[in-house]
């Protein structure tokens, strides 16, 4: 069960790039880049407590596995063509390469979804292995796709 409903999230969230509902590119350019600073928000204090840098509270974890699942749905509709330019970090590859952008972003959510699932369990080293590849994940985007 928890594989479909992980799928269908999956497929529900690939990410869009046409229809865009941003009538001026800089408005899909905040967009995202709120949508990431908040996922930075979450990735930081998930981080810190499987660190030991601060207690890890499985509540608070779960909240923000939870939030990190939401929000890596978000920031992808937000690439429309025409937000190349302006205040971004973005590099050309994020069009250039799209098939592979997009790739990275849909396992990127996927492994998010799998670490709220994991988040659920309370239990830090279950968490710990879900964490590893939804923070890989990140990184590899950015090595490609990110200033």
């Amino acid at each position: 069960m928890k594989k479909t409903i992980l799928l269908l999230s999956a497929l529900l969230a690939t990410p869009v790039m046409a229809n865009s509902i941003f009538e001026k590119p800089e408005d899909a350019i905040e967009y995202r880049q709120a949508a990431f600073s908040m996922i930075r928000v979450q990735i930081s204090d998930m981080g810190d407590m499987l660190k030991g840098a601060v207690p890890f509270d499985a509540e608070r974890f779960k909240m923000r596995a939870n939030n990190a699942a939401a929000l890596s749905k978000m920031p992808w509709e937000a690439f429309a063509p025409g937000t190349d330019k302006g205040e971004t970090s973005a590099l050309a590859a994020v069009w250039s390469q799209n098939d592979e952008f997009i790739k990275k972003a849909t396992a990127f959510q996927d492994y998010a979804d799998k670490l709220a699932v994991a988040a659920q369990s309370g239990d830090q080293a279950i968490i710990g292995k879900a964490f590893g590849p939804w923070a890989k994940g990140c990184k590899d985007c950015h090595k490609t796709f990110k200033d």
